[in-house]
């Protein structure tokens, strides 16, 4: 499966998974308007066993063809290191 990846301005850390490049009709207004301005990183063909750094491939494919994306979160403690 085909997968762009972006990241946003306004959300560090965090990116959004798609997967077709430059579409966002499938991404919640809500997301768009957390990230901000988004910037393309990456594209990637994933599979069920492929390994990525922080999300499993399945949960990510899953989540592209049943919400239409997958937003990644940095990791819970960046997410603390942020709130203090």
């Amino acid at each position: 499966m085909h997968c762009s990846i972006y990241k946003g301005r306004r959300a560090p850390n965090t990116y959004l998974f798609l997967p077709v490049r430059d579409d966002f009709s499938g991404v919640p207004a809500a997301v768009l308007n957390a990230f901000g301005q988004t910037e393309h990183v990456m594209d990637l063909v994933l599979t069920p066993g492929r390994s990525l750094a922080r999300a499993d491939a399945h949960t990510v494919m899953r989540s592209m063809l049943l919400k239409g994306c997958y937003v990644q979160l940095p990791p819970k403690d960046e997410l603390n290191n942020l709130s203090k």
